[in-house]
């Protein structure tokens, strides 16, 4: 095969995953030989635990489950969000804030994964990294720089600025 039939190919992947430009995923992996395919994945994976627009049923949700178990862990939250509905936060502001605190805190997980920043001379030769793993296990190569890709894998499109 050739690389454009390569890249062609790993483009159709990339397209039936939701990737918003399939070709320059697979572009970048198959010319510079960089793991996008597991990078985009990890991050697709990641933003799926981030809220989504269009659906405020999370915010009844933690406002019940507070006023059920006030001293529960994450009750807080819950009863902040109660305290903001009734001084007129609207679903979409509340969640837009949210949103914003998840994507940001997802921006500083993936730097750490690159660059532990640990300065204590105890601790200075203990680091991490995320790596692709093959079919047994065995580390292929390390996805780095993840952070870089965040605002670009947005599910919404807009990079996390605001909406329309």
């Amino acid at each position: 095969m050739t690389q454009d039939e390569d890249i062609a190919e790993l483009a159709k992947r990339f397209e039936a995953l939701g990737a918003r430009d399939p070709e320059g995923w697979a572009s970048s992996q198959i010319r510079e030989g960089l793991p996008q395919l597991g990078r985009y994945l990890f991050l697709r994976q990641a933003w799926a635990m981030i809220l989504p627009e269009g659906n405020p049923s999370w915010i009844r949700a933690w406002i019940s489950s507070a006023e059920r178990e006030p001293e529960a862990p994450y009750a807080g939250g819950g009863l902040a969000l109660k305290r903001l509905k009734a001084i007129g936060a609207t679903d979409e502001e509340l969640t837009d804030l949210v949103r914003a605190f998840q994507a940001e805190l997802l921006f500083g997980f993936c730097y750490l994964l690159n660059d532990p920043g640990i300065h204590e001379p105890e601790a200075r030769d203990v680091a991490w990294r995320l790596f692709e793993l093959g079919p047994n296990d065995e580390i292929l190569r390390p996805i780095d720089s993840l952070h870089e890709s965040v605002l670009e894998t947005d599910p919404t499109g807009r990079e996390m600025r605001p909406r329309p």
